[in-house]
């Protein structure tokens, strides 16, 4: 029997690879009772039930394997021609959609700034989001992220810089509670931090062995939220050394450690790699790395 709508596979294959609702529906850009309206119109069509629905999401029954193998396949086959396709123009225009994670603003935004000021046809969408994004299903086209060298088969992977972050204090900060005169003196501070309590960022791997946990006061999932309160004087708190450069209100707690630094990776799908758009942000961003990511 010929599939009648392709949509709804897609969605089911979505679901698959992620596991919920909510997450695919937020990768095909739909609303989360689209993609239960295509899950349960595939299953009336093909008189078989695809997933086992639980509380903690979806998962691919016998029959749901058996699809999303064919499902699989032509969504690859898709991504490849629509590769080949795009790769074909000269221009630099188009959507382009860049990844990071959340906090890396300062060095990605100032580029595509300025491209789309020396490309007015160049669209842009910027994602920043913990979510690993899957560059061979075309999530992105290219992917800044941080830590150990990216692995993932088909992805060329270069190195951006060292994202260097320093431990910061507002002067208001200072006037209330002053400034620890070493590491011995951090556990009389408060701190502000992210939501997750197991971050790998170094960061805070090394203040989680250096003060307790109840030390973070402050706790969010937004990055400008945490750094707004650190500017209000809620805590001390790890900002960018590139950001803290242009906040003359912020002062340095401690002095900078290696150890708190990171390095960045670009990372681009080999199908994608030579397209126009993503070779002129790439050299872009590369070059504009070399100023931003500066100590001096």
């Amino acid at each position: 029997m010929a599939f009648e709508n392709w949509d709804e596979v897609r969605t089911a294959y979505q679901v698959a690879r992620i596991g919920t609702v909510s997450g695919a529906a937020e990768v095909l850009g739909v609303h989360h009772a689209t993609v239960i309206r295509h899950i349960d119109a595939l299953e009336q069509r093909l008189g078989a039930k695809l997933f086992q629905r639980h509380p903690r999401g979806y998962t691919p029954t016998e029959a749901g394997q058996e699809l999303l193998k064919v499902a699989q396949t032509t969504e690859d086959q898709f991504a490849h021609l629509a590769a080949r396709i795009t790769g074909a123009t000269t221009e630099v225009s188009g959507e382009l959609v860049v990844t990071s994670l959340p906090g890396l603003t300062d060095v990605v935004l100032p580029t595509l700034a300025r491209l789309q000021v020396d490309y007015p046809d160049l669209r842009v969408r910027y994602v920043s989001d913990s979510r690993l994004f899957r560059l061979e299903y075309g999530e992105a086209h290219v992917a800044i992220r941080a830590g150990g060298r990216p692995q993932e088969p088909d992805n060329v992977v270069q190195p951006l810089c060292t994202y260097h972050v320093g431990l910061y204090a507002s002067a208001a900060y200072v006037d209330r509670h002053g400034l620890p005169k070493g590491e011995e003196d951090l556990k009389a501070h408060r701190f502000v931090g992210p939501v997750d309590l197991d971050s790998r960022a170094p960061y805070m791997v090394w203040l989680r062995s250096r003060v307790d946990e109840d030390a973070v006061t402050f706790r969010s999932n937004e990055a400008v939220a945490l750094r707004d309160a650190i500017g209000a004087g809620v805590g001390l708190g790890f900002v960018s050394v590139l950001s803290a450069k242009r906040d003359p209100d912020l002062v340095e707690a401690l002095a900078h450690r290696p150890d708190w630094d990171s390095t960045l990776w670009l990372v681009t799908h080999v199908d994608l790699h030579r397209t126009p758009r993503v070779q002129t942000f790439v050299k872009a961003l590369r070059e504009d790395a070399r100023v931003q990511c500066t100590l001096d």
